[in-house]
């Protein structure tokens, strides 16, 4: 009976020690002002119809808006929930990324873009990552479902091996830190996460070919259920120490399985494959197997 009350003590101080380690290193939103900030534009915070609190970032022909965290992180997963605009979103784009405060062209950047469409027309998921003002690392995804009738959740997790693309928690793309090889990865920095809006209707749906229709304004795409976690490379919580999980996560089966799902039914533009792009051959990392 005494070990038995003894393990139950023990599990019962393992228990209050996870969840303060959770408290210190998880930022979970139920308050999105306690996190996030507006930053220029038609940019509010509202209630939206289910009753949660959101952030709706609106466009129109004067002004785009955007918002953006209170903190930075350096290696850090962070998960949101996202309603796009609907009907014709043509020439609009609609953002989730995290960047670096370094001068531009020295800048690191992992981004997530949603390239708005006609009426009945896909949306596109941009992907792209920018390491010491390098880029060009582009893949474009089409979704199974209608991104705009409700929210879904996107994540980008970054940390010192990879980063990874998820929408619903399914694997749409992995980028793996091959330093090693000479291509470019963030790593020394961190970074803000921005959410913005706005017109780029000179090469964000068909080419170009088709412009923002500005008697659909004002687009609006909403927010909510932001969070955080952020570890830093030298940080001994138990959340970042090797094999906690997401710091350190590894393509497991299940998450193999998902990236090759996606890129044979969901994958529309690979930048290692684009043939008319490199006269000389891909980049190194094109040829590097996982």
């Amino acid at each position: 009976m005494g070990k038995a009350r003894a393990h139950q003590l023990l599990a019962s101080l393992a228990a209050i020690y996870l969840i303060l380690a959770v408290t210190q290193h998880v930022i979970v939103t139920g308050i999105l002002t306690d996190d996030l900030e507006i930053m220029w534009g038609n940019a509010k915070f509202v209630t939206d119809s289910s009753g949660q609190q959101a952030i709706a970032l609106a466009l129109d022909r004067s002004t785009s808006s955007a918002f953006r965290s209170k903190k930075t992180c350096q290696f850090c997963r962070v998960d949101i929930e996202i309603k796009l605009v609907p009907g014709n979103s043509a020439g609009t784009v609609t953002t989730f990324y995290m960047i670096t405060e370094n001068p531009w062209q020295f800048h690191d950047e992992i981004d997530i873009e949603f390239l708005g469409n006609s009426s009945g027309q896909p949306y596109t998921m941009h992907t792209n990552m920018y390491a010491r003002g390098q880029g060009g690392r582009e893949k474009q995804y089409k979704f199974d479902f209608d991104p705009t009738q409700d929210y879904h959740t996107y994540t980008i997790i970054w940390n010192k091996d990879w980063i990874l693309f998820l929408v619903d928690d399914k694997l749409y793309r992995q980028i793996k830190n091959n330093q090693i090889y000479g291509a470019p990865y963030p790593y020394y920095y961190p970074m803000r996460v921005y959410a913005t809006i706005w017109n780029a209707d000179e090469w964000a749906t068909q080419g170009g070919r088709v412009k923002t229709d500005w008697s659909q304004a004002p687009f609006t795409a909403y927010f909510r259920n932001y969070r955080a976690i952020s570890c830093d490379l030298y940080q001994a919580s138990p959340l970042c120490l090797p094999g906690s999980g997401w710091f350190d996560q590894q393509l497991d089966e299940s998450r193999k399985q998902q990236l090759a799902q996606v890129d044979s039914s969901n994958k529309i533009y690979d930048y290692c494959t684009d043939s008319n792009r490199y006269k000389n051959g891909a980049p190194a990392e094109c040829g590097v197997t996982s």
